[in-house]
Order: C-alpha cells, then sequence, then structure tokens
C-alpha cells in the first residue's frame, strides 16, 4: 500500500517480513502528560469525546525536537490517541496493530477496550483488534505509556535517571519512538519464518511458525500448505511446495546453482549478496498469505581460538555506534540518515559496528545487511541488579534476539556490558549466574552466534574475550597486546578481565572499546578520553592507538570509541550532526595501518 509522503518515517518498518496490505499510523496524534496517574482512573482510554490537550508528531519521543514538544523533563505516565480508517483492502481480513518500540510499559486500547499490554522499551508487540474495530466508520486508538526514570534497575541503556545529561548517560525516551502500523492478514497466516543458513552444506533452514493455534485434526490446518521461491539477482534458484501438518514445519532447501557452486553468493562486507525469498501459504487452493523476505548465506564460527566469518579468519574493525541523533534521540529523523550512518562508517574503513545499549531499529539492520557492515547486537542494560531486573532484563532480551535472527548482519550477541546491572560481578556468585545464564539463555535462542557474556571485563562464561581500554600511549598497547597472557592479565579501568572464578580458555581475544579521542571542531564544552588539538594531531593520536591493535599477533578485532559525538561526549569521529572530523579516506588509511600526511 502506498503511503503519503508527508508521514514521518513512512519506509515499511519490518522489512524482513514484508506484506502489501498495511496503513502507516506515523503522524499527529493527540497527546498529555498525566503526572498524577489520573487517566486510568478517569478513564483517557474510553473514546475521542475529552481531546487530549497536546498534540505530538509520531514515532518521536516527546523528549525530542521532532516530536514537536522537545521537553527533557521528566513525565514518566504519558498518553496517546489518534484516529484511523481502515482502507477499504482490509475488509474481510484479520486486523494487528503493530508498535516497534514503546519506552517502557504500554497499555493499548482500540475503540474503548483494552488490546495489548507490554513490557519492555526496545522490542516490538502486536495486537489482533479485528474484533474491536469497525470498518464503516472512525477508530480510536489510545497507549497510555509508563516509563521509570529513576529506576536504575530498569533496561535503559544510555537514558540517565537524573534530570539532565552528563557523562556517559544521554536524554531520557519515553512512550512510542518506533513506527506505528496496521497490518490486514488471513485468519490463517505465517507469524514468523525463522531463516538459518548452512553455507558448509549449501543449504538454508527454515522454520515455519502460523499465527493460529490448531488442534490435531483442525480441517483448517490439513488444508494449508506453503510455497517458498527464492531466487538470487531475479534467477530462480529453488522453488519449494509442502503441506503444513502443525502448528510449527521445518524445511531445508539446496541452494547450489547450475554449476554446483555458490560461494560467491556467500554474504559478507565485502559483498554484501542477498537472496530473495517470498513466502505463500495456500488454504484450499487459495493464496491467503503473502510475505516477502531476503537472507544471506554466511557463517560465523570460532575454530581453534579463531574468529572466522564463511570459514575465513575475519579481522573485525568495528566501531561504536551509540544509535543517537540530534533532532530525534533514539529515532532517526529518516530512513536516510540510518543508511548514511552504514555508509559513512564503511567509507571510513569499518567492517562492523557494535550497536551500544541499544536494541536498533530494523531498518538500521536492513541497511547493513544491503550494504555490507558486520553488527554485534547488543541489549540495553540497567545500572543496577535486582530480581526484578533479572525478570524485565530476560524477557526483553528474548524478544530482542527472536526479532534480529534473521538479519546475516548480526555476527555477535552483548547481553551485558562492562559489569552494568551485575556491578559486584567480580566476586558475587548470584550475578555470576546471571551472567552466566543471559549467555546460555541467548545460546539457547540462537547457536549459530558467538555470546559476550559481559563486554569489556570481568567476563563469566564466553565465546570471545573482548577489553575495554582506553590507554592512548602506543608503546604501551604495543606491549600490552604482544601476547594472550600479558593481555588477558591486563585490568583497564581497574577492573580483571575474568570475573573470580573464571579463567582466559583460549577465546579469540578483541579490544572492543578504546579510543575515545576528544576533538573538538568549535568551541563547545564536553569531554573524552583524550584529547586532540588539531586534525594533524587527532590523525596521530588515531594512529597511536589503532596501529597496535593491528599489529598485535593474538588482537583479532576491534570498537573504535565512537562513530559520532553524543550530547556532551566529543569522543566522536564525526560530530553529532554527522559532519566528518577528519577526511573519511584519512580515516579508512589509519584503519589499513597507514598514516596519511594532512
Amino acid at each position: 500500500m502506498n503511503q503519503h509522503p508527508a508521514i514521518p518515517r513512512p519506509e515499511y518498518p519490518r522489512p524482513q517480513f514484508e506484506r502489501s496490505d498495511w496503513l502507516n499510523l506515523n503522524g499527529q496524534w493527540e497527546f498529555d502528560y498525566d503526572d498524577r496517574d489520573e487517566g486510568v482512573r478517569e478513564k483517557w482510554y474510553a473514546g475521542a469525546a475529552q481531546p487530549l490537550t497536546r498534540t505530538i508528531t509520531v514515532p518521536y519521543c516527546f523528549q525530542s525536537k521532532l516530536s514537536g514538544i522537545g521537553d527533557p523533563d521528566i513525565h514518566d505516565i504519558v498518553w496517546y490517541r489518534r484516529t484511523f480508517k481502515l482502507p477499504d483492502s482490509f475488509a474481510g481480513k484479520r486486523v494487528n496493530l503493530h508498535f516497534g518500540a514503546v519506552d517502557y510499559e504500554a497499555q493499548v486500547w482500540v475503540n474503548g477496550q483494552l488490546a495489548a499490554v507490554h513490557s519492555g522499551g526496545h522490542t516490538p508487540f502486536q495486537a489482533d483488534i479485528t474484533d474491536y474495530v469497525t470498518s464503516s466508520g472512525s477508530n480510536v486508538v489510545v497507549v497510555r505509556a509508563q516509563d521509570y526514570s529513576r529506576d536504575v534497575s530498569l533496561p535503559r541503556g544510555k537514558q540517565y535517571w537524573k534530570d539532565r545529561s552528563e557523562g556517559i548517560f544521554y536524554t531520557r525516551t519515553t512512550g512510542i519512538w518506533q513506527t506505528v502500523w496496521l497490518e490486514a492478514v488471513a485468519p490463517a497466516h505465517l507469524r514468523q519464518v525463522r531463516m538459518t543458513p548452512d553455507i558448509d552444506h549449501h543449504r538454508i533452514h527454515l522454520q515455519f511458525d502460523l499465527s493460529h493455534p490448531y488442534t490435531a485434526g483442525d480441517p483448517v490446518l490439513s488444508s494449508l500448505a506453503v510455497r517458498t521461491i527464492i531466487s538470487f539477482k531475479g534467477e530462480l534458484v529453488a522453488e519449494d511446495l509442502f503441506s503444513m501438518r502443525r502448528e510449527a514445519e521445518s524445511r531445508s532447501i539446496v541452494l547450489t546453482d547450475k554449476y554446483g557452486h555458490d560461494s560467491g553468493r556467500w554474504w559478507s562486507p565485502q559483498n554484501p549478496q542477498l537472496y530473495d525469498v517470498t513466502f505463500e501459504l495456500i488454504q484450499d487452493g487459495q493464496s491467503v498469505d503473502v510475505v516477502k523476505s531476503y537472507f544471506g548465506m554466511r557463517k560465523i564460527s570460532i575454530d581453534n581460538g579463531k574468529l572466522l566469518l564463511n570459514n575465513r579468519p575475519c579481522f573485525m574493525k568495528l566501531v561504536l555506534d551509540q544509535g543517537y541523533f540530534p533532532d530525534g534521540l533514539l529515532t532517526a529523523p529518516t530512513d536516510e540518515a540510518l543508511r548514511y550512518d552504514v555508509e559513512a562508517t564503511k567509507a571510513m574503513g569499518f567492517n562492523g559496528a557494535r550497536k551500544h545499549q541499544k536494541v536498533e531499529d530494523p531498518r538500521y539492520l536492513y541497511w547493513c545487511d544491503k550494504l555490507g557492515l558486520l553488527v554485534w547486537g547488543e541489549m540495553a542494560n540497567s545500572y543496577m541488579y535486582s530480581e526484578t531486573y533479572v525478570q524485565r532484563m530476560t524477557a526483553e532480551w528474548t524478544e530482542a534476539v527472536e526479532r534480529d535472527y534473521n538479519h546475516p548482519c548480526v555476527v555477535a550477541w552483548v547481553p551485558l556490558n562492562e559489569s552494568w546491572g551485575v556491578p559486584d560481578i567480580a566476586h558475587d556468585n548470584q550475578q555470576q549466574m546471571h551472567a552466566k545464564a543471559m549467555y546460555y539463555l541467548t545460546k539457547s535462542l540462537d547457536v549459530t552466534r558467538p555470546v559476550v557474556s559481559n563486554d569489556g571485563w570481568e567476563h563469566a562464561t564466553t565465546d570471545l574475550c573482548t577489553i575495554h581500554d582506553y590507554e592512548w600511549r602506543r608503546e604501551v598497547l604495543a606491549e600490552r597486546y604482544s601476547s594472550a597472557d600479558k593481555a588477558v592479565l591486563a585490568v583497564p579501568a581497574g577492573r580483571t578481565i575474568f570475573a573470580g572464578g573464571f579463567a582466559y580458555g583460549g577465546e579469540p581475544i578483541l579490544v572492543t572499546e578504546f579510543g575515545g579521542i576528544a576533538f573538538k571542531k568549535a568551541d563547545e564544552d564536553g569531554w573524552g578520553y583524550s584529547g586532540a588539538k588539531d586534525e594533524a594531531d587527532f590523525a596521530r593520536r588515531l594512529a597511536d592507538v589503532v596501529h597496535p591493535l593491528l599489529q598485535s599477533p593474538v588482537v583479532q578485532g576491534y570498537c573504535y570509541t565512537q562513530l559520532t559525538d553524543v550530547e556532551q561526549e566529543k569522543n566522536g569521529l564525526l560530530t553529532y550532526d554527522r559532519k566528518p572530523k577528519l577526511p573519511l579516506d584519512v580515516i579508512r588509511q589509519i584503519n589499513q595501518g597507514k598514516l596519511p600526511e594532512l
């Protein structure tokens, strides 16, 4: 369905599972604060008879300029309301209402009836609202969002719990911050398809999950079939048709070309080859659901202590990407802005990004898939530990891994970072067990990618030994990373690399935060881990921290801090509004081990 060009963020929000019949609900909504928590008692959800007093532009949070409000103050309970009409094409179909992300808890009413409840500020949810809507007139959707700005055990990432941002913490996000949309589907439709590439056997493994809780002998189930059509650059590769006999079914499809080879079609940052795929659900011989998707054939593995991509050694040159924008905060102003960040990262000679303390918009992952950028998927952590935190964390992380499983760009999972949420993990057995649990929980959801137990230091069980080290002296870094023994015995920031009771076991070593060189292009306040006085000094300092890691006999990758300035943090390679502090090609050459003259 065509979307009106005036709608903010009009692109399809779920690019790896795309249907044609949908309606974007971004744009102007009624809005209000509910600082005294009166809305439920006064039934603000019961229709549009009493309009809310403000307006807001969805999907931007009220703290952002793009929302039309730009209020950084704490308002932990907010309400949204808008009307909508169902398109004629929705007639006779089920209607699903989708939210990309609402921070932190959401209650959703449609025409006065409670339709959905969700907790978790970074993950999507949906509701079947067919029984609540009318096709003959206007419908009303109302959202109550509740944040917990002062709660330091809330999985929040970089959102600060104090009134104003400072240090490494930034402006909060409350409420809706990703696209809201409607989708029309048949009563029987595909809920999801899980796609697992197997390059060693030239296969794609597909797991199909139906939307409907069928029972044995259900006549609807017995009449369903799935057709899968796979193509590569417009050429048909495979076509498969099978009957669905259960709620979930699996298939493996061989993808070799007519010459018996397919390695030229493998996905990598240098060659981001993608297969197109269409899934068609057929009922009684009639097509009832068509989903368009794509996948990449790639493998990430560890063999004898070596980190491999597609069975070959892969040195990861990552940049730390906070995913913040001056006018939209956690929400990119446009899809083009997301694409630019990917293109700029690659232009500087990086082959990947570590998305830091944020489960990123699926549109970003789409551009990484399409343009070729490795991504480490990371959870937004809390700051302190509690049993309530554990419940929140495990539920939301499970949803995040499920949402992003199919993206070929995602090559590692990072549930915990720098002992956030587990500040006493060095010797606290309960917090160590939590880190182990997060490792094994992630493995139980995805055995195809490495998992980092606690990125930076104080590791428990982990697939990668990752170290955060903001040392700026070339000679110190060269000596520290001259051997594995020296690297794992280091204590950057006064923290041991492994928590008490755990030890290095030959895992690949990567320095996943380093640099942090502040270079201010204008007279502005802010800070960094070390400072440069001009462009030449910045380039030299950058080479001083990058080159020892490139030359190390044991380091298998790094992640430079960071892609852009964010608010008061001025250690980006780009300014907050994405202007390069050095020519991008200069940074590329430094990433190649050179030091160009300026």
